[in-house]
This record gives C-alpha cells, sequence and structure tokens, in this order.
C-alpha cells in the first residue's frame, strides 16, 4: 500500500522532536506540539500564579502564561534575557510558552534510541520526563507536556482577575 506525500511527511514529523537547552542539559519536546518559537519579550506579572509561571504576554490579540520551564522541573532559573526563547507549544486544547535558554535542534528518532528513566525512588523525575535519549556522548530528556503544563484552574483563575 501506497502512502501519499502528506502521510509521509506526518508520519516522519510524529518522530521529530526539538531539543532546547536550559543551563547544561538539553530537553525535548515532540515537534507536533510547536506551535512557534520566538525570542524573549518582557512579560507582565499574573499575580498569585505559581513560581514558575513568569507571566504574560500578547501573542497576537491571545493572552499566554509564559512557564519558566527550569523552575518547572526543579532547576535552577535563569533571569531571562535577549537570547532566552519562548517555545509556544500546545497540548491538546491549552496553549503555553516555555521559556528555555536555547532551542538546540531537530532530532529524528526511533524508538531503540529511548531509554527508561533510571529508577531513583522518586516518582516526580518520571512525572516530568517521559524518557531518555541516548545520543552519541549525550543524554536528552523528552518532556511529559502534560505534566509541565499548568493546571487549567491555576491559570484560568487567575486570568480571569486580569
Amino acid at each position: 500500500m501506497k502512502r501519499s506525500n502528506d502521510q509521509t511527511i506526518a508520519t516522519d514529523r510524529s518522530n521529530q522532536l526539538l531539543s532546547v537547552r536550559i543551563g547544561t542539559q538539553e530537553f525535548a519536546v515532540s515537534i507536533m506540539a510547536i506551535r512557534e518559537i520566538r525570542g524573549w519579550i518582557s512579560s507582565t506579572p499574573l499575580p498569585y500564579a505559581p513560581h514558575y509561571i513568569k507571566g504574560m504576554i500578547n501573542l497576537r490579540g491571545t493572552v499566554l502564561a509564559i512557564i519558566d520551564l527550569a523552575e518547572r522541573l526543579g532547576l535552577p532559573s535563569q533571569t531571562p534575557s535577549s537570547a532566552s526563547v519562548v517555545v509556544v507549544v500546545e497540548h491538546g486544547s491549552r496553549v503555553v510558552g516555555l521559556l528555555v535558554d536555547a532551542v538546540c535542534d531537530i532530532i529524528t528518532i526511533t524508538e531503540d534510541m529511548r531509554q527508561n528513566i533510571p529508577d531513583t525512588g522518586d516518582s516526580v523525575s518520571a512525572e516530568f520526563i517521559e524518557s531518555l535519549l541516548m545520543m552519541d556522548d549525550r543524554i536528552v530528556s523528552i518532556i511529559a507536556l502534560s505534566a509541565v503544563m499548568p493546571s487549567e484552574a491555576a491559570v484560568a483563575g487567575v486570568l480571569e482577575e486580569v
């Protein structure tokens, strides 16, 4: 059975990840979840928002919450600079911006590249990281977007007050 070019492209894209850098660590997100990549612009703080939400920006007339991905993952947070990047991601019906230090690469993966997360006795890592990619001399953590997204109540309640 022959596939059309559209199906081939969709299949290939489902095996692609966008890698980003936070500090010295590399993380990846499914390219299918990426809506756009943009440079950092100053955000407006959200009162009473969870600590990992940097604020909100106006994205073509829509309010977009910005999540400091480092802080959300329990890593040291850096003050955003002109080199920082916001990766706009969509998960289900929710759209947020992920603040990262840099965008690195598009990675095409195969199942044999994936490794399970080592058992550390703590389930928090497994909640935020789907699996690991072994690539040459580096390890890339694949982010579980469902865990990274703030609860709808956390953002909706704050946005209603704005």
